[in-house]
């Protein structure tokens, strides 16, 4: 019988979660965890429907849990924008804010609805603007912020001559571009805050691999059936080979964002072999997550692009 991998999450009871890509996924599996430890999940949602029917799910398995709906899409700033204004408006202070959700390697390049390639804007300035618009409540909350990335962000680069993907669309490079750039953002975040006094930590999560939607059929961005790849780790997800569970896959986002011993400026991810499954543990930073002039120039770049500026 497989080992059952697990992590203890403590007592959250008074504390107010954001978490990203709630309503699918590893993201339901993170909210449901932290409801149950008692905290406040708010779960921003592109699809209201998708959204009630997953906070329906979480309230069966978690009956004294607290879920708030409320709207977003990533891929526009003014959704953003209009988020965070509502939050603001609640004056509640956040305590954890979970950067999870994203996509994965349209076939084709699209753009979000500011004109950003769609994984660039959705996975990184999506994020990027939504700390802008939720600092304050961060601050209040001397909040610890998690930015999951991908084992994708091991290799790759930013290619900085052409941030659209304009001249030339690959979609696994412009995927592991938007997660190489959440992280160095997310890391850059923590050293900020830190110099700043702000009393925000920021680390990273990587979840390895387990059979999400990611890779699944995505008709609403050009993927019309599921890749073989996503079949391949289905299979391997359910006999317990090498790969995780989307329950295994969200445990290193909630050690990063709830464990005691989790710092700011570190990367956690699964520790099993080439890290795609296994119990959570911290790891090293991979190789494009190291540069801080990268991250430094990714923070002030992304500002601009966002149009909205950043604490200092």
């Amino acid at each position: 019988m497989a080992r059952t991998i697990d992590i203890h999450i403590p007592a959250l009871t008074g504390r107010r979660a954001v978490v990203t890509g709630a309503s699918d996924g590893m993201g339901s599996v993170i909210a449901a965890r932290l409801a149950r430890a008692g905290a406040e999940v708010v779960m921003p949602v592109r699809d209201r429907a998708k959204g009630n029917a997953t906070a329906d799910r979480i309230r069966s398995a978690v009956p004294e849990a607290r879920l708030v709906l409320r709207d977003l899409d990533l891929a526009s700033l003014d959704s953003v924008a209009a988020f965070g204004e509502g939050m603001r408006a609640d004056g509640d202070p956040v305590h954890i804010l979970i950067n999870n959700a994203g996509l994965m390697t349209p076939p084709e390049r699209r753009t979000t609805v500011d004109g950003f390639e769609l994984q660039w804007g959705t996975n990184h300035l999506g994020h990027l603007a939504l700390f802008g618009a939720l600092f304050p409540l961060l601050r209040d909350g001397r909040a610890r912020v998690t930015s999951q990335v991908s084992v994708a962000a091991r290799s790759g680069a930013i290619d900085w001559d052409d941030l659209a993907a304009e001249r030339r669309y690959r979609a696994q490079a412009a995927y592991s571009a938007s997660k190489i750039a959440l992280g160095l953002f997310g890391l850059e975040l923590d050293r900020r805050s830190s110099a700043g006094g702000w009393g925000i930590s920021s680390n990273l999560a990587h979840p390895g691999v387990a059979p999400t939607n990611l890779l699944a059929a995505q008709p609403g961005y050009g993927r019309a059936a599921d890749t073989g790849a996503v079949r391949v780790i289905r299979w391997l997800s359910a006999r317990g080979i090498l790969v995780g569970t989307p329950e295994t896959a969200a445990l290193p986002a909630l050690l990063a964002a709830t464990g005691p011993d989790a710092r700011g400026g570190r990367m956690y991810g699964p520790s099993g072999p080439g890290h795609l499954g296994g119990a959570p543990a911290e790891q090293a930073l991979y190789a494009p997550l190291r540069d801080v002039r990268e991250a430094a120039r990714v923070w002030e770049v992304s500002e601009q692009q966002v149009g909205v500026p950043l604490p200092v």
